[in-house]
């Protein structure tokens, strides 16, 4: 699956339990098609006192979300959008399928 999204691109989120949220792309993990989303599918985990962290608890953090549940928003129209390639001055880019911007 070739992934069309890369980090620091704005997406949505348009399938499961976090349909509609949106945030900016932090982590991509190509091998496995997942991402991490800032503010997007927030786990908790539950960790033990240690030197760096004497008091322990339990922290708040973004985990994996399938790229396929993602989808990017175009800069122009504020919606989701699909991507296509073009060839612009020699060089190959990014391109908005809805509204013709370079991403």
């Amino acid at each position: 699956m070739k992934v069309k999204i890369k980090t620091g691109d704005t997406v949505k989120v348009i399938a499961g339990n976090h349909k509609g949220d949106q945030g900016k792309v932090l982590r991509i993990d190509r091998e496995k098609n997942r991402a991490i989303v800032e503010g997007v599918n927030e786990v908790s985990k539950h960790t033990k006192p240690s030197a760096k962290n004497p008091q322990g608890g339990i922290v708040k953090k973004e985990d994996y979300i399938h790229i396929s549940n993602l989808s990017l928003i175009d800069p122009k129209t504020k919606e989701t959008t699909r991507v296509g390639y073009e060839v612009r001055d020699g060089k190959k880019v990014r391109v908005s399928k809805k509204s013709n911007v370079v991403i």
